[in-house]
């Protein structure tokens, strides 16, 4: 893993975006279609601010896959994720080449999460641009996670401090306003993908951040999972990484 620790949130977002960017551009010197993965949350404003100015990208060669999305928030609610990338990406960026949102307010749930976990099951994901929950949680997988499950996405419970970060961060009202479960990629497969560019901006990431690097790689501790990539950039401001530079 490569930290690489950044003045603020401004300069983390266009350090994280040019990395990843620039896997991109390669990518699509050699094939005709590029799939990514993209996240949501504070944590990648600025990250996608950034990312959608790139030069040099053809996006209407490019697939994206959604990370997670709440079970039963219509893609029309404040807080949807489905609305969160529309708006903060793709709308931005022009057409791509397709946008497999996850539909998680489907009355057949099972069947969505087979329908996004064949899409993404036979391709080869050159960049996924991530984040790190404040419990350490990796897309919505929170401690306890299941690291072994061969499963593309999950249908997850949510846990109670994983809930309050969405009201932290605005996103609902009250922790009882902030849906129970969600589903989510699986850590396994985020790890397939080529290259992870992680964001985590805020000193309320300082022990995610620390999480990611120092705790032992289990179940309890998802966003030390990250280790154990082959190609793996973890962005941080120096809010962030205040007890990495306290070691």
């Amino acid at each position: 893993m490569r930290i690489c620790i950044c003045e603020d949130a401004k300069d983390l977002g266009i350090h994280a975006a040019r990395t990843g960017a620039d896997r991109i551009r390669k990518a699509l010197a050699e094939s005709d279609v590029v799939s990514i993965i993209v996240a949501t949350g504070a944590s990648q404003f600025t990250m996608l601010e950034a990312l959608a100015a790139e030069r040099g990208i053809d996006w209407s060669r490019v697939e994206v896959f959604h990370l997670d999305e709440y079970v039963g928030l219509h893609a029309t609610h404040p807080a949807s994720f489905r609305k969160y990338l529309k708006e903060r990406f793709a709308d931005k960026v022009g057409p791509l080449n397709d946008f497999h949102y996850i539909n998680a307010d489907v009355e057949d749930l099972e069947g969505e999460v087979k329908r996004v976990g064949d899409l993404i099951m036979n391709r080869k994901i050159t960049v996924a641009f991530l984040g790190i929950g404040e419990n350490g949680h990796l897309a919505f997988n929170d401690p306890p996670a299941d690291l072994t499950t061969e499963e593309p996405y999950l249908v997850v419970a949510l846990d109670e401090a994983c809930r309050r970060q969405q009201v932290g961060e605005g996103w609902f009202k009250t922790v009882a306003d902030v849906p129970t479960h969600a589903v989510s990629m699986s850590i396994g497969q985020i790890l397939k993908s080529e290259c992870i560019v992680c964001s985590a901006p805020d000193g309320r990431k300082a022990d995610a951040v620390h999480m990611a690097l120092y705790a032992p790689i289990d179940a309890q501790h998802p966003a030390a999972s990250l280790r154990t990539h082959r190609d793996c950039y973890l962005v941080v401001d120096r809010m962030a990484a205040s007890k990495v530079l306290s070691r």
